[in-house]
């Protein structure tokens, strides 16, 4: 089946798969060809694509899939491979949400340090899972 990953800066990947794991907003997804068709919210998490060649991992910041018996397509707001993460940034931005959510100043938008610290992490995870995969 085709998966087609899109941002509003690019196309990221097109590609036919055999499954794709994601995690919806309200549970995790198994893609094989021939799914029910789907709509659904996607959550900061990494996204697993299973191909011939072995298993890849996106870092994926939350979006939508659309499923269709044979094509697959995920609107997200980023998402990258292991190989585009800048570590030392994502560390960075772990560090610096981490620190606004231990001591809060007034004007500190909790919400937002809290998205900002699990996109990191998130892309401080597949970064680190890269080496466990097969490529």
């Amino acid at each position: 089946m085709r998966l087609d990953i899109v941002t509003p800066d690019r196309m990221v990947y097109s590609a036919d798969v055999n499954m794709v794991i994601a995690r919806a907003t309200d549970g995790d997804l198994g893609i094989l060809p021939g799914h029910a068709p789907l709509i659904a919210g996607l959550d900061i998490w990494p996204l697993r694509i299973q191909t011939d060649e072995g298993e890849q991992q996106f870092a994926l910041c939350g979006g939508f899939i659309e499923v269709r018996p044979q094509k697959i397509t995920i609107l997200a707001s980023c998402a990258e491979l292991p190989a585009e993460i800048d570590i030392e940034r994502a560390e960075s931005a772990k560090e610096r949400a981490e620190n606004r959510l231990r001591s809060p100043l007034p004007d500190t938008d909790v919400r937002r340090a809290e998205v900002a610290l699990k996109r990191a992490m998130m892309r401080l995870k597949v970064v680190q899972s890269k080496t466990n995969l097969i490529m």
